[in-house]
């Protein structure tokens, strides 16, 4: 694997202009300085209450998220870059999951294969054929980026069905802003604290063409139990609005309501965070109690909009992801601004083929997986680790994909002996509603903590870091 892109630090040794005045505050500061206020910026994190569980641990325990202290940073022309890619590729997105979900002219051009859509678990046969408002069916999504050289940017996963971390974006900010204001003073960091502002515009513009002019949005959550409750209870507080558990919504008349102590109200936009299958147990899984009876029929009837649409799942697995170059030129007629990772379809006999002789240097991920579980990573991998991912790629190779092991960017980041360079990503928030697709500067940069790691997922050791936007 080639070395991995510094970005803080150039090859002749001099720091990147953009990293110049961060390079010589750190060279400033006091022995343990970075430290104290680490340890400081827990406390505030403890505080607050922003933790998340651990499905599978004992009692799935509350965890804080680490958080590195040191900012990463974007000058204004790289995400100027970013910003146009994801705008480009959310718009295909929308277009691909509409015509899925329509007329199919994508699956008889023999672009993707039909199997890979009607054999995908989060195919919803329900939404054949639905009208969504504004045709809007990806409201919300978080899009994982990751830097392999000074100009070259890699989407490497699309999260189209209820991304989570931007709570995390915020309070990253708010902890930064409270500690470190000599070094904001040195910098002109474009502002993150407008997105809650931004998502209820977008969630007020897609409200069904029945709703009033002052539409009524809810937070719909699985409640106290669901890892992510933090971050559900926290945006419901920034955006002003309800946050509800089933049992709070009642379904008359195609039309959904809230149970209030003045009496129901009518609902128009609800900001699920609550998995297809357990939203409506009249249509999906009849065991649920988190969902709200008839939400479907209402959901179908056009009086409500469920944000992100029912069956947004068909555009973010990991199979479908490796076509999204064609998707793009079909849709769009445009070549990718940001890149796919070239990925090897395991489904396919020559694909598998080249896997097998070579897991030694890919990394192979389950289609439908995610938080960083069931993935292997051939160049750290041990013998028994990658003969039983053969055997896994044998008996089922539709459920894999394999790619190269990238070499992502580092930046720095406080370590027990100081600062040093480690792996990261970033996940951007795109909201896209009627009148505009909206993208705060910046987002949540997931940082391997572990020297060497390529694995940035917080269920995994992973930790955050603040991200700057340089306006100038």
């Amino acid at each position: 694997m080639p070395p991995a892109f510094n970005e803080m630090m150039g090859q002749d040794g001099a720091p990147r202009p953009a990293y110049s005045e961060l390079q010589k505050w750190l060279s400033e500061l006091p022995a343990n300085e970075l430290e104290r206020r680490r340890t400081e910026a827990e406390f505030l994190f403890r505080r607050s209450g922003i933790t998340f569980a651990v499905y599978g641990e004992a009692e799935s325990t509350e965890r804080l998220i680490p958080f590195d202290v040191v900012p990463r940073i974007l000058t204004r022309s790289e995400w100027d870059l970013i910003r146009r890619g994801l705008e480009q590729r959310i718009r295909a997105l929308n277009a691909y999951i509409k015509d899925i979900y329509g007329k199919r002219e994508i699956l008889r051009a023999g672009i993707v294969p039909e199997d890979l859509i009607f054999q995908n678990p989060a195919f919803r046969p329900e939404m054949n054929g639905q009208q969504v408002p504004h045709d809007i069916y990806v409201h919300i999504a978080g899009i994982d980026i990751v830097r392999v050289d000074s100009d070259t940017f890699y989407v490497l996963e699309d999260n189209t069905r209820t991304p989570s971390g931007v709570s995390y974006m915020l309070e990253n900010r708010e902890i930064m802003m409270r500690l470190f204001g000599e070094l904001f003073s040195r910098h002109r960091v474009a502002p993150v604290e407008n997105y809650p502002d931004e998502l209820l515009a977008t969630l007020k513009s897609v409200a069904p063409h029945t709703a009033n002019q002052d539409p009524t949005v809810v937070l719909l959550t699985p409640g106290i139990y669901n890892s992510a409750y933090f971050e559900h209870s926290f945006l419901a507080d920034k955006l002003g609005i309800e946050l509800v558990e089933g049992r709070d919504l009642f379904v008359r008349d195609g039309v959904v309501f809230m149970r209030t102590t003045r009496g129901p109200r009518q609902v128009d936009v609800i900001y699920r965070r609550i998995d297809d299958d357990f939203l409506d147990p009249l249509a999906f899984r009849p065991d649920s109690a988190l969902g709200v009876p008839g939400l479907m029929s209402a959901y179908q009837a056009g009086n409500v909009t469920l944000s992100n649409a029912v069956g947004t799942g068909v555009a973010d697995d990991k199979a479908v992801y490796s076509y999204m170059p064609a998707i793009l030129q079909f849709y769009l007629g445009e070549e990718p601004i940001l890149k796919n990772v070239p990925t090897w379809r395991c489904r396919e006999a020559d694909h598998l083929s080249y896997v097998l002789d070579n897991l030694e240097q890919l990394v192979v991920k389950e289609v439908h997986g995610s938080g960083g579980y069931g993935m292997l990573i051939g160049p750290t991998a041990d013998r028994a680790t990658i003969a039983a991912f053969r055997a896994k790629l044998r008996a089922h190779p539709k459920n894999f994909i394999a790619q190269p092991t990238l070499a992502l960017s580092t930046c720095p980041t406080s370590v027990a002996d100081g600062v040093a360079p480690r792996h990261v990503d970033l996940r951007p928030f795109v909201l896209t509603g009627r009148d505009a697709i909206r993208i705060v500067p910046g987002g949540l940069t997931r940082v391997a903590l572990q020297e060497g790691s390529l694995v940035v997922n917080s269920s995994q050791g992973g930790g955050t870091k603040d991200t700057w936007v340089l306006d100038s």
